[in-house]
């Protein structure tokens, strides 16, 4: 079975339900979801925040935050993945921010992804660092999402 299948399973097993934002992933991360039959009792929706105003504007991230520091950083990952399980009344928010590149953003090189998943217990964020093509770069932050989800799912 699939991460994304075993992931699913778990959460309807479980009684959870799950909620994504996306920068860089651009939607990926919950089409990867809602492909698993029976992903409707457990998936919320998503949030795709691609232009840094909406993090603030959708999410709730901090404006000063963002200003100071742009939106690939851990506290912009972890403020998205909190902003999208409350604001989608989910048990766990996913978020993924960076840069896919080819080109760097704001200071950061292609490859520099930041993962976050938020439930009741607390907040984790992952830093990537990720070779490869713009696609490569999206598909794998995609996989590491969806495992971090997957290990940080509440008991």
């Amino acid at each position: 079975m699939s991460r994304p299948a075993d992931l699913i399973r778990t959460l309807t097993e479980r009684g959870l339900t799950i909620a994504v934002a996306e920068s860089l992933t651009g939607g990926l991360v919950v089409a990867e979801l809602v492909s698993i039959p029976g992903a409707s009792a457990v998936v919320r929706g998503g949030i795709v925040a691609y232009a840094t105003e909406l993090k603030h504007d959708l999410l709730g991230v901090d404006a000063a935050l963002l200003a100071a520091g742009g939106p690939i950083q851990a506290a912009v990952a972890e403020q998205m993945a909190s902003g999208v399980r409350e604001r989608l009344r989910a048990d766990i928010g996913l978020a993924t921010t960076g840069a896919a590149g080819p080109d760097p953003q704001d200071g950061h090189a292609p490859g520099e992804v930041w993962i976050a998943v938020a439930t009741a217990a607390g907040i984790r964020s992952v830093r990537l660092e990720l070779g490869g093509d713009r696609a490569s770069i999206r598909r794998e932050t995609v996989d590491a999402a969806i495992e971090l989800a997957s290990m940080s799912l509440p008991e």
